[in-house]
């Protein structure tokens, strides 16, 4: 199923972090998509750039539980972006269930299993009838971000 994304960009700058980026709604390649570009420092403690948006408008959770995980028709500058997951549950902003991804230069679907996230600072099971924001994020580390997302999916179960 594919999501409507109505993007959101964020950065450390919200806990007194330094990084600098935006977000843009563009034509890339031929593909109508959401960059995010930035550059990521790690100091006075912070360490990224972010876009992510809510699945419901008004915030709430949305019931994935008919889905198997979340595929991205991705692009980038070949960097490692993480991409977060949150439910309802998670009330602290640092909480999330978290994967990995390396944004190639050309266009590519990355399908990411729910079993592939992992919990961060939460003892909660990840439960995707709770699930409310995904985020695309340029975290850690000093860099140059460049990520572009042309189409966000939720995974059909056996797919």
């Amino acid at each position: 199923m594919e999501l409507a994304p109505h993007w959101e960009y964020s950065a450390d700058t919200v806990m007194g972090g330094v990084s600098e980026g935006s977000l843009h709604l563009i034509e890339i390649d031929g593909r109508s998509a959401a960059r995010l570009t930035g550059t990521v420092s790690l100091d006075n403690n912070g360490g990224f750039v972010q876009m992510g948006f809510d699945l419901s408008p008004d915030g709430r959770a949305y019931d994935a539980s008919d889905w198997d995980g979340v595929a991205f028709d991705l692009r980038g500058n070949g960097e490692v972006y993480d991409i977060r997951l949150r439910t309802d549950e998670l009330t602290r902003p640092w909480q999330s269930y978290r994967a990995q991804v390396i944004a190639p230069t050309k266009w590519t679907t990355i399908a990411l299993r729910f079993e592939d996230f992992t919990a961060h600072r939460t003892d909660i099971p990840f439960d995707p009838a709770r699930l409310r924001r995904i985020g695309v994020l340029g975290i850690g580390r000093a860099f140059e971000a460049d990520v572009a997302v042309a189409a966000v999916r939720l995974l059909k179960r056996g797919a």
